[in-house]
């Protein structure tokens, strides 16, 4: 059993504060250092947490740090940039990376990290700041099995993890949710868009298709607090979903798979990007049919 006790925090977003506030609860000695907001960094020191002056002072004083942050440069500047945590890692140190980036870059970071003596786990995760709140994120975790065993203390604090292969392949898992949870989405938008410009009730919709083939976690958990509400102005943002489609059909690229229905989707995610609509939560993808239906279905 792992007896890590002091955990650093890297990215206090609306994914990251959660997940933070969740290792505080638990007894971990966390330490976090602040970005452009202070808000959020405040909120924790009053819960409990502690802050390090930056990357390099916060590895010095821990034995792990997760980084929850929007892509793979900004893992990198976090790992090898200007008092970055390769500058006060002592070997031994674990770094478990909770970002959604594409498998390669991934994979490329933990090289340079092993070269320091820094293990390292990729482990991103599912279910959106609300599950963040309440410790229950999916986690996919990509390490040797002696890694993953040290650092699933800590993974265990913010929801449930599994270990899904070797490193890169956390990232690998997580991007083939991204994949299905966008087409998901484009296909319940499309449907209900069709249903409701019929003349069907939007909720009786989603009651019956919950019995039937077409249910999913989506359409249970999800559509409720935002499509059927018409508010999108809470979850997981429209730009992070598409900058996820990207690693994807980059990595399918490598690979010779093709994605045709990805690279439709993230076109369409593109426009919403474009229009104003990056930080709505990407449900709002509905409001393409809607506006040329006349149609909302809240």
């Amino acid at each position: 059993m792992s007896d890590i006790k002091r955990v650093g925090f890297i990215g206090l977003g609306a994914m990251g504060r959660p997940m933070a506030e969740q290792l505080v609860s638990k007894g971990f000695e966390t330490y976090v250092v602040a970005h452009r907001n202070r808000k959020p960094l405040e909120e924790l020191l009053a819960l409990g947490a502690k802050e390090a002056e930056n990357a390099s002072d916060l590895a010095g004083k821990v034995e792990v740090i997760v980084t929850m942050v929007p892509d793979a440069p900004e893992v990198e500047e976090a790992c090898f940039g200007a008092n970055g945590i390769i500058e006060g890692a002592q070997p031994g140190l674990l770094v478990i990376d909770m970002s959604t980036i594409s498998p390669v870059a991934s994979q490329k970071i933990a090289a340079r990290l092993k070269e320091k003596g820094i293990d390292f786990i990729d482990a991103p995760v599912s279910g959106g700041p609300f599950r963040a709140a309440t410790g229950t994120l999916a986690i996919m975790a990509g390490a040797d099995e002696a890694i993953f065993e040290r650092g699933k203390v800590v993974l265990s604090a913010m929801g449930s993890p599994v270990r899904v292969g070797p490193q890169g392949m956390g990232e690998t898992v997580k991007l083939v949710n991204q994949i299905i949870i966008s087409l998901n989405t484009l296909a319940i938008a499309e449907g209900f868009a069709f249903g409701v410009k019929a003349g069907a009730d939007p909720h009786m919709l989603r009651e019956v298709l919950l019995n039937a083939t077409s249910a999913s976690y989506l359409m249970d958990k999800w559509i409720p607090n935002n499509l059927l509400k018409g508010d999108f102005s809470t979850g997981f943002a429209t730009e992070l979903l598409y900058k996820d489609l990207n690693a994807a059909l980059g990595a399918g690229k490598e690979m010779g798979v093709p994605m045709m229905g990805t690279a439709f989707v993230q076109q369409l995610f593109g426009i919403l990007k474009a229009t104003g609509h990056n930080r709505d939560d990407y449900t709002v993808l509905a409001t393409l049919y809607t506006d040329v239906t006349g149609k909302p279905i809240a």
